[in-house]
């Protein structure tokens, strides 16, 4: 008998602990009056996701990850450069508007004789992909707040 009631009585503890930690019981956070960075389909930052996706319009896409913050392109050749193709890689690494939530990698190939190999990314090719994202990304906010 007295292990029957110490079973019920753990068990009664343990259904009243997790009933403690239920989120419903907690008082909801006020609404902020400026514009929301986040939506609620994606945990990153809907700013840079709107802008990233914007700035790479251009390329066909490979992989989109909205849950994961990623675009990955495929690859593209610049009609003007035939010789020459562009692979990125955006992704979004803060929830924040900042100007280091946002990473671009490139990948550049040239056509030789033997086809595609290798190339050296053009310097600043990345960091002029990473302003552009968040000079698009701080204008929507703007629009968004009404500034």
């Amino acid at each position: 008998m007295i292990g029957r009631r110490a079973k019920r009585a753990g068990i009664a503890v343990m259904a009243v602990a997790a009933l403690a930690g239920c989120t419903h019981h907690r008082k909801k956070p006020a609404k902020s009056t400026l514009a929301p960075a986040r939506m609620t389909m994606i945990g990153d930052n809907s700013y840079l996701w709107q802008a990233s996706l914007a700035t790479v319009k251009f390329m066909p896409l490979a992989t989109v990850d909205s849950n994961g913050g990623a675009i990955v392109t495929d690859w593209y050749v610049n009609p003007q450069s035939p010789n020459e193709r562009i692979k990125l890689t955006v992704t979004i690494l803060d929830a924040e508007l900042r100007a280091d939530a946002v990473r671009v990698t490139a990948n550049r190939q040239e056509l030789t004789q033997g086809g595609w190999v290798e190339a050296q990314v053009r310097a600043g090719t990345v960091q002029k992909f990473e302003e552009l994202i968040l000079i698009r990304a701080r204008d929507l906010r703007r629009a968004a707040i009404g500034g």
